[in-house]
């Protein structure tokens, strides 16, 4: 597995989970079409891309290129990269039917297939060697419900604090803040932000 320093965009969670097998990075969802009126995951996205760069891999299908382009034309060029699998024809396992166009998409594709294409992009791979020295832990849901930030009677609240502080979107899920933190911020952000709170309490 090799470790990148953008973020991915697919389509959805079978994309995702395919993709997470195959590269360490953050992996986000558009949820197909739904992304064309959540303005709150738009503004997400540019941030995410802003700091660490996005790569755009939906599925070659008629839909993916639509979400890929809508996504395209609303982020800063500069800013992104687009990675492209192969019309290979087929059905994934977990369908009774092939799509609608008969074409596998990104959860059907193999592993080497997937790398040759974030390495067309122009993926940025890190070295081994820094991954060795730095190893990234990321954020779980173990720690926010740790943290106060889901499962408990205050959650809601101490969630909408630190949304606050990081000025993101005051109705953003115990999901998507995760999501965010592990994309562009730091154990030690969110760590730092809860200290302040209990210093004022």
């Amino acid at each position: 597995m090799i470790r990148i320093k953008e973020a991915i965009l697919v389509e959805g969670r079978y994309d995702s989970n395919t993709v997470r097998q195959v590269v360490d990075t953050v992996v986000l969802e558009s949820g197909g079409f739904r992304i064309f009126n959540d303005k709150d995951q738009l503004r997400l996205l540019r941030r995410i891309a802003q700091t660490r760069g996005l790569i755009i891999l939906t599925d070659s299908d008629g839909a993916g290129f639509v979400i890929r382009n809508y996504v395209k034309g609303a982020l800063p060029a500069d800013r992104i990269k687009q990675a492209y699998i192969p019309d290979i024809m087929g059905k994934e396992r977990r369908k009774r039917c092939s799509s609608k166009e008969g074409k596998l998409g990104v959860e059907g594709m193999r592993p080497e297939i997937i790398l040759e294409a974030l390495r067309r992009a122009g993926a940025t791979v890190e070295s081994e060697d820094s991954l060795a020295a730095n190893p990234v832990k990321p954020i779980t849901k173990a720690d926010l419900f740790a943290w106060g930030l889901s499962g408990g009677p205050d959650s809601a609240q101490r969630r909408a604090a630190v949304l606050r502080a990081l000025a993101l979107p005051a109705h953003m899920t115990a999901n998507a803040l995760l999501e965010f933190v592990n994309a562009v911020g730091t154990r030690e952000e969110i760590e730092n932000i809860l200290q302040q709170f209990a210093k004022k309490d």
